[in-house]
């Protein structure tokens, strides 16, 4: 047994225990640990295949600031338990039909797939490789997502200024 095999043995476990912890627990901020457990392990499985720059990023963004993001959602939109009017029926059928979607759309993916590419350079200069993929092949795709989380950060910070408005008028 090599240590790498026990090391892939160890990150996979913690994996699996922080989902399963995750979807166990009932205290939110609990959830959020598990979830936070799940991340790192994952982040040490990419430095296993040797992918450091996705490892970081995994640390940072999701273990970090996407965990953080979604503990003071969670915080500040506590509400009181409030009654939803009872639409159970349609909520079942619109979620079997976006998962019936989600599927039919992954298996025209799978099975378009063309693995026949050209052979890329390994394990050498990883995050240059990244950058200059990002910033030449991809570069559409990436400003655009850059103009969405933007248009996102804009629409978030109307929605709290209403709900300021609403308050400040219910005072």
């Amino acid at each position: 047994m090599s240590g790498e095999f026990a090391a892939f043995a160890i990150l996979s476990l913690m994996a699996i225990t922080g989902g399963i912890l995750m979807l166990n627990v009932t205290k939110v901020v609990h959830m959020l640990i598990s979830l936070v457990l799940t991340f790192i392990s994952i982040a040490g499985l990419y430095i296993l295949l040797t992918a450091e720059f996705i490892a970081v990023v995994q640390v940072l963004i999701y273990s970090g600031a996407v965990t953080i993001i979604m503990l003071f959602g969670i915080m500040l939109t506590r509400k009181a338990d409030e009654e939803e009017p009872d639409g159970r029926r349609l909520k079942k059928w619109l979620v079997f039909a976006g998962i019936a979607l989600f599927a039919a759309v992954m298996y025209t993916g799978i099975y378009r797939l063309d693995l026949n590419g050209k052979p890329a350079a390994l394990h050498e200069n990883n995050t240059e490789q990244i950058g200059i993929a990002l910033f030449t092949e991809h570069i559409i795709p990436f400003e655009l997502t850059s103009v969405l989380l933007l248009a996102a950060l804009i629409g978030a910070i109307i929605l709290a200024k209403k709900d300021e408005e609403k308050e400040e008028e219910k005072s």
